[in-house]
């Protein structure tokens, strides 16, 4: 009856659907360690806003990396852990969004996509993957609640566009288990309730428990 212990649990979504929220609230409920972005650390943040398709290529590579490096260090580690965005988004969202906006050039997006595919080859897909979907003005509303002044001036059709991006990967995401949340529908930052119903479904998916 034992099964493969549990140790990769992803948490995806666009900008304002609730990741980190919900990471930190999983992370306490099941003991699991939380796993989020370090953006504080990336050298290439502050020059790709001043100069987008100079910097988009070496961004990209970056967190690929980042991310490679926490899906390594999950995969040769003894606990398990929820991680607050995934390898996938950056390829398969803000990689192709790039591109499309002309911001990254054909031969650097292949060459990008190309890396990405060889990678994903050498490491698992996490044990569950949770996507929080979310309506535009959902996003925008938890968006303007939280506040962050680097976020207020994003614009409607760059996250409507993501948007596009992310249902359509979802759609055909085959990688492993996934569980999708109704942002639009279930508050769980605010309701106890809704948060037991996810958990219900965590429970369910994780361990066949009903």
């Amino acid at each position: 009856m034992a099964k493969n212990k549990v140790k990769h649990i992803a948490v995806a979504g666009n900008i304002g659907a609730g990741k980190t929220t919900l990471t930190e609230m999983l992370s306490k409920h099941y003991k699991w360690i939380p796993q989020f972005e370090d953006v504080e650390h990336n050298p290439y943040l502050s020059d790709f806003y001043d100069d987008m398709p100079r910097w988009s290529f070496n961004l990209q590579v970056y967190f690929l990396h980042s991310r490679l490096k926490q899906l390594v260090d999950i995969q040769h580690g003894k606990e398990t852990v929820i991680q607050d965005r995934t390898i996938y988004e950056d390829a398969h969202i803000f990689a192709p969004n790039l591109y499309e906006m002309g911001l990254m050039t054909k031969r650097d997006f292949d060459n990008y996509f190309n890396f990405f595919e060889t990678l994903k080859s050498m490491v698992k897909p996490p044990d569950l993957l949770i996507y929080l979907q979310a309506s535009v003005p959902t996003l925008v509303a938890q968006i303007q609640k939280r506040g962050r002044e680097y976020e207020e001036n994003i614009r409607l059709d760059y996250l409507k566009r993501l948007n596009e991006y992310y249902n359509s990967w979802i759609e055909k995401y085959k990688d492993g288990p996934l569980l999708i949340i109704d942002v639009d529908k279930n508050k769980f930052p605010e309701k106890e309730e809704d948060l037991g119903e996810i958990i219900s479904r965590v429970d369910s998916e994780l361990y066949g428990l009903f």
